[in-house]
């Protein structure tokens, strides 16, 4: 099964504005519609830890992440995400083994 999945584990006391900035970013990307994105993401709140958060982001493949990646607009997301955050965030990079969707 091909496919990429990068966690980003972070901490923020500003959430309100990482979800503005990460809505603002999507947008853009789907009117843009150039270029490799996201397949999905999901961003989460730790119910267990205020003030920390996952986003949860799937690639068709490595390649396709990694050309995202590159982007200038993809960096200025990155670079205006972790102004947000409260300390440097942590970066998971898997390899999509299996994926079940139970809907």
């Amino acid at each position: 099964m091909a496919g990429f999945v990068q966690i980003i584990e972070y901490r923020t006391s500003r959430p309100d504005e990482v979800t503005a900035l990460a809505e603002e970013y999507r947008g853009k990307r789907e009117a843009d519609g150039d270029g490799p994105r996201p397949v999905r993401s999901v961003w989460c709140s730790d119910r267990n830890d205020d003030g920390r958060y996952v986003a949860v982001v799937e690639f068709a493949s490595y390649e396709e992440a990694m050309a995202n990646s590159a982007r200038p607009d993809t960096g200025e997301f990155a670079a205006a995400l972790m102004e947000l955050c409260d300390g440097p965030a942590t970066f998971h990079d898997l390899d999509l083994v299996q994926a079940t969707d139970f809907r």
